[in-house]
């Protein structure tokens, strides 16, 4: 399997922020939830179904590239660790894109496949706000887009997170849909997390989701202090989109 394909409409992010465009580029309901769909049946073949199992280790919107279809694409492999299905990965140093990053890293330093949930409902949530994973308020705080849509799902108005620029063209069904899946792949604790087979179930109404409240959701103030701390030994944000391998260039867990 190979990370390289013809992908004329470039990185996704430049569909959700216009970085470098004029004409207004952006992307309706369907395509979103197309390229989010992609996306995880992506990362389900790295996990499950190849032969080793692949982490990824950097997702995000400026490594997804879009086909001539709008259908997304996992690109840039130069992360990516690998190891037997069965066998426990090896711990390794920290790194990845702010914002992705999940919480246990800084415990743990391994790279697992929910590591990788963890960056995928960032992601979700971004491609369905239309919104950075971590942005300054007006006091210059740095507000984390995963709670700030769980604040909207605690005062009951969650559709209201949708991006904007979508301009209320969307069922308002699905996008409370994904956003309780971004946030339950975004839970601070690792055994919370959905594998990427149960993102496909839930998205496809194969697979109930659980109970949705504040308290199983609830961010708490250690595993914010334990984000925070991760943020700061990452590297800085990049819009950057580049393929730099193929899967059969991983050996040894690079």
């Amino acid at each position: 399997m190979s990370s390289f394909w013809c992908m004329p409409n470039g990185s996704l992010d430049k569909y959700l922020y216009n970085q470098g465009d004029g004409d207004g580029l952006t992307l309706d309901w369907a395509q979103r939830c197309q390229v989010i769909k992609g996306v995880d049946c992506g990362l389900h073949y790295l996990h499950e179904r190849w032969e080793n199992v692949i982490i990824h280790r950097d997702v995000k919107t400026s490594n997804v590239l879009l086909d001539k279809e709008m259908n997304g694409r996992l690109g840039d492999f130069g992360l990516a660790k690998l190891y037997e299905h069965g066998t426990n990965p090896q711990t390794t140093r920290v790194d990845g894109t702010t914002g992705y990053l999940a919480p246990e890293l800084v415990r743990t330093g391994k790279a697992t496949p929910v590591i990788d949930g963890f960056a995928f409902g960032t992601f979700m949530l971004e491609v369905t706000c239309g919104r950075r994973p971590i942005k300054q308020d007006e006091q210059g705080n740095q507000i984390l887009l995963a709670d700030w849509v769980h604040e909207h799902l605690h005062s009951e108005s969650l559709v209201e997170a949708a991006d904007p620029r979508l301009q209320g063209e969307y069922n308002s069904d699905e996008v409370c849909l994904i956003l309780k899946i971004g946030l339950l792949c975004s839970h601070p604790s690792p055994s919370a997390r959905p594998t990427m087979q149960q993102v496909l179930q839930y998205l496809d109404g194969e697979l109930p989701l659980p109970e949705m409240t504040h308290s199983t959701l609830s961010f708490n103030l250690l595993a914010l202090r334990e984000r925070k701390e991760l943020h700061s030994m990452s590297r800085p944000f990049s819009s950057m989109a580049m393929i730099v391998g193929t899967i059969s260039d991983l050996s040894g867990g690079r």
